[in-house]
């Protein structure tokens, strides 16, 4: 983006994400969805749209649908019908989709964003919908066919639209992030992209800095990542300014991004909403969403990444890099929240979980999920440093890969066993310190003079006196004082 188009255009920039959700059956009938199953073995009459079939809605869905309500929110909707929306692919069995028109079960809210670069902003939201997912079709296998998998028929989503409150590709890049981190906090997606858990299509127009109507809209589809979304709003934001310039114009049209070239193309002229004949769904009765069904799954809700991510600063006084590693991730988040309910301190937790941890996770191309060491074995090797029984080098390089091999035993017996317990009697040390000194009668003479790095050296020999178990800060107070520091 060059300095003098960003200085004279002002891009305007909404998002419509289709959240997958991860409900046992699907949005209108009984059929089950595993990602990557055999095509079209999970397909009924119903989702392939037979004559005679009624859909029935799916409680699951409702639910889900006012969880990220309400996580965002949201005003929910008490009377919630079903529309049709008609339009012909080959991958809609029953030549329309079950959706919300008139009457989405979510309307305001919004999600904060921020970032070193971006200060904190509310992205308004529209509405959240509910609606289902089509078939799919595929055109590499064949040379000379389509074919069609319609597994993905019928598995439900929630839509959700954006207010035009984006006004560059990396806001749109963080807002996606926060979606995703919040689907999976509620356990409504697992949010990943690359399997279509989550989509997302661009509507991005230009205007001159200062003016306030807005320009000619373009909708970007086929987005398959969160980079790529950011990818494809800069290289429109450069297009349409590029044409202004020239004293082009701009249609409203569908366009794709082409990754590999960091491009986008023309697809066909934008449909209007009128060209997909909305009308109320016959065989579906509308949906009440009462006060107590809102407040039951209130109560059900967890804690979610925004609330955390401010107490954890503002409570326990954790840096802000500190507190995003630990709400990156429901798992994560959950697990040191049962570190601080058992009595561990929060800078403690955090260094552990972030540093050994995350670590040992990595080794092994684990996640949060796989995680299984109980919050109590952690604390009790956590506290075990915090008392000064062991150091923190002896308990995160030796005794936590052995508790990981033997979590039944304690962390304490481990490091009795391992001869880990730091000595840190100041009569039983004082022979180790004196030792020591007595060893490099000229190194202490040369301490004396000036040479206090020196110290190092005779920190070494006393902890190799005493086979690792001088407490290092009892030690070091000894030893300067037989020094005369």
């Amino acid at each position: 983006m060059s300095d003098a188009v960003s200085t004279t255009y002002e891009a305007v920039i909404g998002l419509e994400v289709h959240v997958q959700m991860n409900t046992k059956s699907k949005a209108y009938s009984k059929d089950g969805y595993d990602y990557g199953a055999a095509p079209n073995t999970q397909v009924s009459p119903i989702t392939l749209g037979h004559p005679g079939t009624l859909p029935k809605a799916n409680i699951g869905v409702v639910r889900n649908a006012v969880r990220l309500g309400l996580a965002c929110g949201c005003s929910i909707r008490e009377y919630n019908s079903y529309a049709r929306k008609n339009y012909f692919y080959p991958d809609l069995p029953k030549g329309y989709q079950i959706t919300q028109d008139q009457t989405p079960i979510c309307t305001g809210g919004g999600v904060w964003i921020s970032s070193d670069t971006v200060a904190p902003k509310q992205i308004g939201l529209t509405r959240i919908h509910m609606e289902e997912d089509t078939g799919k079709s595929i055109h590499d296998l064949d040379p000379f066919h389509t074919l069609l998998d319609l597994n993905r028929a019928g598995v439900p989503l929630l839509e959700i639209v954006s207010e035009p409150d984006f006004r560059s590709g990396e806001e749109a890049y963080l807002y996606l992030q926060e979606i995703r981190k919040l689907v999976r906090y509620l356990d409504i997606s697992d949010g990943n992209m690359e399997e279509g858990s989550l989509r997302c299509d661009v509507n991005i127009s230009i205007r001159p800095k200062g003016q306030a109507k807005f320009g000619t809209k373009v909708e970007v589809k086929n987005l398959n990542s969160f980079r790529n979304v950011q990818r494809a709003i800069d290289y429109e934001f450069q297009r349409q300014s590029d044409v202004l310039n020239a004293g082009g114009s701009l249609r409203q049209e569908t366009r794709t991004f082409d990754a590999a070239k960091g491009s986008t193309t023309a697809m066909r002229s934008k449909e209007d909403a009128n060209d997909y004949r909305y009308f109320v769904e016959p065989d579906l009765a509308p949906v009440r969403v009462t006060e107590a069904f809102k407040t039951a799954v209130a109560e059900a809700m967890p804690p979610l990444p925004q609330a955390l991510l401010k107490r954890y600063q503002e409570d326990l006084g954790l840096s802000r890099y500190d507190a995003l590693l630990l709400t990156e991730s429901k798992e994560t988040a959950l697990y040191f929240e049962e570190l601080l309910a058992q009595g561990c301190p929060a800078k403690a937790g955090a260094n552990w979980l972030m540093g050994p941890v995350q670590g040992y996770l990595n080794e092994r191309a684990m996640d949060w999920t796989q995680w299984t060491l109980p919050a109590s074995s952690l604390q009790a090797l956590i506290q075990l440093v915090e008392d000064r029984t062991v150091s923190f080098s002896a308990a995160a390089q030796q005794i936590f890969p052995a508790l990981m091999e033997r979590p039944e035993t304690s962390p304490k017996a481990l490091a009795e066993k391992l001869g880990l317990v730091q000595e840190s009697d100041e009569s039983a040390l004082m022979a180790h310190v004196d030792a020591a000194l007595a060893a490099f009668p000229d190194k202490v003479a040369e301490y004396q003079s000036g040479k206090k790095g020196l110290l190092g050296l005779f920190m070494g020999e006393v902890m190799k006196r005493s086979r690792g178990a001088a407490d290092p800060s009892v030690a070091t107070k000894l030893l300067k004082s037989r020094l005369g520091d």
